[in-house]
């Protein structure tokens, strides 16, 4: 038999005796194979408007209401508007990384997925321990931010019960209790409830852009780029890695402030990346997948414009420099009241979605990582329903206890660390794969290769680098925590270990 060609090699997986196996990579034609097996199957019902229903679903949330006007008043002032578009274009970097990807590798998992076939079972696992930690923590956050505004829509009245001196935030609980059962019976049917709550959150923007726009003063748009001012920052572990390296202070408008803004709004464009995890349950992966993730961020793009342009333009900057500053606050300055109960509803329906998708982004990864061995395999089997049923009512319950009793606080920045990793290595799995596996059909090819993967790298370390070192550490013992588990359970119970060493 004649020794196979180097090109011939990469099909397989990497021979065992390298590094132990750890870095063995499982092939694409076998993730694929994965797909049809009948007790872990799962359904294939969504299109390419099912996939911008959820992309748009899980980035407009009541950040459109809130974090456009903080930005504004405290780092921007009215460039606020230029800096979504530069975060956009980072955005917009990784999001074709991830549409090659995902048109390339159409299986349930993601950046999980992406990196077993790049990188090998090691990395992946690294990966699929940090998605874990971004969408858990991202579900229970949101919820209670979706907690906070139901009770403003009650009147003030906090959704929460004591049992002694132990609070209970039902409201946030209670949510996730209703999406697990959405979930659960199928993704179409949550594709449905996110279009309609899609729809509201969409028509409160409308509202608030047409009603802005008969306030609309240009002369509030100057000076565009207000003068710079020092910034106060954090010190110890409350500082930016950044500033801890370099000793570098930081300042707030100028054109420093602009480009913090833009490190600042980038992260109300995290979550396009759940999009991939819906793959395999695509009718038309190769095509629609790529579609949804780019059709949901430009969409989301001009959303986020609009808003500030309207914004910037409907009171000084000046007016929103209280650190509560949000939409209502501008409409406020011009008495009208009603705002603020519209873009509550309209935070509601927006953080509705936010945690559906995450919610669904979770279990998605859990169950490739199950199916895979790496985690108990039977959270991966499917019910009637084409779901995994088991996996997403227990997932349901975690994060309901989490949201329930758990004060977050600065914990939130762990799924912006957590998103930023996983953005780093799909864009240099592109790479690899280009490299290793051209010849595989790719419904959607990132251009003008290597340039944009190696931008999409730099703006995500740049990014990472700007979170605190507080953020950093606990990041850091998340991994520790999942080095111990892989070793511990994932590497004697590996599916791909356990299989024939021959190339595919």
């Amino acid at each position: 038999m004649a020794e196979p060609t180097r090109e011939q090699d990469t099909t397989g997986p990497v021979p065992p005796s390298r590094w132990g196996g750890l870095l063995r990579t499982k092939s694409i034609e076998q993730s694929l194979r994965d797909t049809d097996e009948p007790e872990t199957r799962l359904r294939r019902d969504l299109s390419a408007w099912d996939l911008t229903i959820f992309g748009v679903a899980v980035v407009v949330g009541a950040g459109i209401f809130t974090l456009t006007a903080r930005t504004a008043g405290t780092v921007a002032g009215p460039s606020v508007s230029l800096a979504f578009v530069f975060a956009a274009i980072a955005c917009g970097l990784t999001a074709v990384c991830y549409a090659e990807f995902a048109s390339t590798v159409p299986v349930a998992g993601s950046a999980y997925t992406f990196s077993y076939a790049t990188f090998g079972e090691l990395v992946a696992w690294v990966i699929g321990w940090d998605l874990i930690l971004e969408f858990a923590l991202g579900v229970s956050v949101v919820a209670k931010g979706w907690s906070q505004y139901l009770g403003e829509v009650m009147g003030s009245r906090s959704p929460t019960v004591h049992f002694g001196s132990v609070e209970f935030d039902w409201g946030a609980a209670g949510l996730i209790a209703i999406l697990t059962v959405l979930l659960a019976i199928g993704t179409k049917v949550s594709s449905r409830v996110s279009a309609i709550a899609v729809a509201i959150k969409l028509a409160v923007i409308a509202i608030v852009v047409v009603v802005g726009l008969t306030y609309f003063k240009s002369s509030n748009l100057t000076p565009f780029i207000p003068p710079s001012k020092p910034g106060g920052g954090g010190s110890g572990l409350h500082q930016s890695l950044f500033s801890l390296l370099t000793g570098a202070g930081n300042s707030t408008f100028g054109w420093y402030g602009l480009l913090a803004a833009a490190s600042v709004v980038f992260f109300a464009f995290i979550g396009f990346d759940v999009v991939a995890t819906t793959a395999e349950e695509t009718r038309h992966p190769q095509r629609d997948v790529p579609r949804g993730i780019i059709g949901s961020l430009v969409i989301v793009t001009i959303l986020y414009v609009a808003v500030t342009v309207v914004l910037s333009g409907m009171v000084p900057y000046t007016a929103l420099s209280g650190k509560d500053a949000t939409l209502a606050t501008a409409f406020g300055v011009h008495g009208v009241t009603w705002a603020k109960n519209l873009i509550s509803v309209g935070a509601l329906a927006g953080l509705t979605t936010v945690v559906m998708v995450l919610f669904l982004g979770q279990t998605r990864v859990l169950y490739a990582m199950a199916r895979d061995g790496l985690l108990p395999r039977g959270l991966a089997k499917t019910g009637r329903f084409g779901t995994p049923v088991r996996l997403t009512v227990g997932v349901g319950v975690i994060c309901a206890v989490l949201s329930g009793f758990v004060e977050f606080g600065t914990l939130e920045e762990m799924v912006n660390i957590g998103t930023l990793f996983a953005f780093v290595l799909v864009s240099i799995g592109v790479l690899i794969l280009r490299r290793t596996r051209p010849d595989l059909p790719r419904g959607f090819r990132v251009p003008l290769v290597p340039l944009i993967p190696v931008l999409a790298v730099l703006a995500c370390i740049w990014l990472m680098i700007n979170l605190s070192v507080e953020t950093w550490l606990r990041f850091v013992i998340w991994m520790v925590v999942g080095f111990v588990v892989y070793f511990t359970y994932g590497v004697r119970h590996s599916m791909l270990r356990k299989a024939p060493t021959t190339a595919d």
